[in-house]
């Protein structure tokens, strides 16, 4: 009797008389032992050593241009600049700064070509365009009031001199403007500086501006440049000083519209006359470059130090008789550097 009574007596004790207590043990807090990275200034990128050539080839196998093109193959990396020529909305850069051949974009370097897919700061023509497989037909909005692109003519006044089309047996691209030397010239619509270049036997000093609505403007025979390759401008920004350098016979601006590297007729989209532009829309269609066509299927040769006509004709398959029958010139004429001949 006496041990089942000391075995109650220390239940009881452990229990307590009036309520039951279980023993609570404190939770476990793990501490985070992952520090926070706190944000750093992102570094600027500097690509340095650029192998132009090789970056060229491989951007063109696996992007798209999109600035000329209607259709896209979604199967395609896009390129990061999406132009529509219908459409005005820009490019989201906010500064654009030029050093050798890359583009300061919000602060992050890339180079020209990854900008545009097509990107050369020394040809006019870089787009191979052929007009024979040209068939469709392209709205270009020159300009558009409610996303704030204008338009400007190229001077303060634009008095023709020479018109687009054949002149002196050769071909004349755009059209001529008459000028003092040192008169300002403006850009025709907002875009950025592709080519800031001399020809001595041709343009002399030029520009070449290719802008948002997917056209280009040619600015010939300045005396003084105001302006550096991908410097963004906008329409009536000053851009150049009027000469007459290069192949001139006199100060005067000779201004081109072109379309995928090939010239058309500045008067189609302009009155120069009235100093106005004549619609705000301009369909571009095969007819645009019926001229492209024609001197196509003609072959010419631009005579370099060293060329006789006995060579050239050697090097076409021709008679030196059939040249100078082409080109109205005599057998025994002597020929001039930058002289362009038809050898067909």
């Amino acid at each position: 009797m006496r041990y089942p009574l000391i075995l109650i007596f220390g239940i009881f004790l452990s229990i307590g008389p009036f309520q039951v207590n279980a023993q609570i043990f404190p939770k476990i807090i793990k501490k985070n032992t992952t520090t926070t990275n706190l944000p750093q200034e992102r570094k600027t990128i500097e690509l340095r050593e650029f192998d132009q050539e090789a970056y060229l080839r491989t951007l063109t196998s696996i992007t798209d241009s999109l600035i000329f093109e209607n259709n896209v193959n979604l199967r395609k990396t896009r390129s990061i600049i999406s132009e529509d020529p219908n459409i005005m909305i820009w490019a989201p850069t906010n500064q654009l700064v030029k050093v050798s051949e890359q583009i300061l974009i919000d602060s992050i370097w890339i180079t020209a070509y990854e900008h545009y897919s097509s990107w050369d700061s020394k040809k006019i023509d870089i787009y191979n365009f052929d007009v024979k497989n040209f068939q469709d037909s392209v709205n270009i909005r020159l300009y558009d009031p409610i996303f704030g692109y204008d338009w400007k003519m190229p001077l303060e006044s634009t008095p023709k001199t020479s018109e687009f089309g054949f002149r002196w047996g050769r071909m004349h691209y755009g059209t001529d403007l008459d000028l003092n030397t040192g008169n300002p010239v403006y850009s025709g619509f907002d875009g950025i500086v592709r080519v800031r270049s001399y020809d001595r036997y041709g343009y002399g000093y030029f520009l070449v501006i290719r802008h948002k609505n997917g056209l280009e403007t040619l600015y010939g025979h300045l005396s003084k440049f105001l302006v550096d390759v991908g410097q963004e401008v906008k329409a009536g920004d000053l851009i150049a000083k009027g000469g007459n350098t290069g192949r001139s016979t006199g100060s005067h601006l000779h201004y081109e519209l072109r379309y995928r590297g090939l010239a058309f007729d500045p008067e189609k989209v302009y009155d120069f006359n009235d100093s106005k532009i004549l619609t705000q829309d301009y369909l571009i269609t095969p007819e645009t470059f019926s001229h492209v066509a024609k001197a196509r299927s003609r072959a010419y040769h631009r005579v370099k130090s060293g060329d006789t006509l006995g060579g050239i004709a050697r090097r076409y398959g021709v008679s030196v008789n059939t040249i100078a029958r082409l080109n109205g010139i005599s057998t025994r004429s002597i020929l001039r550097i930058g002289q362009n001949l038809r050898v067909r």
